[in-house]
């Protein structure tokens, strides 16, 4: 079963910390994100293996633009 993590806010992607066929668990940092001088972590939400990544570094994320998709284990 797939699983799409998205934005909650809109935000600049400072740094991607994953790649597609990464194995990531919950709670393990996907991207970091800058909105207003603060850094935001992207979180897992569940574990499994990154299927896909949506987003690139320097990108500009709206509130439920999709950011990574996690192939649940």
């Amino acid at each position: 079963m797939s699983h799409t993590v998205v934005a909650e806010l809109v935000a600049n992607v400072q740094k991607v910390t994953v790649k597609a066929g990464d194995t990531v668990g919950p709670q393990d940092t996907l991207v970091i994100l800058e909105s207003m001088k603060m850094e935001i972590p992207v979180l897992a939400e569940v574990a499994g293996t990154i299927t896909e990544l949506k987003v690139v570094e320097g990108e500009v994320v709206r509130d439920g633009d999709p950011i990574a998709v996690i192939e649940e284990n």
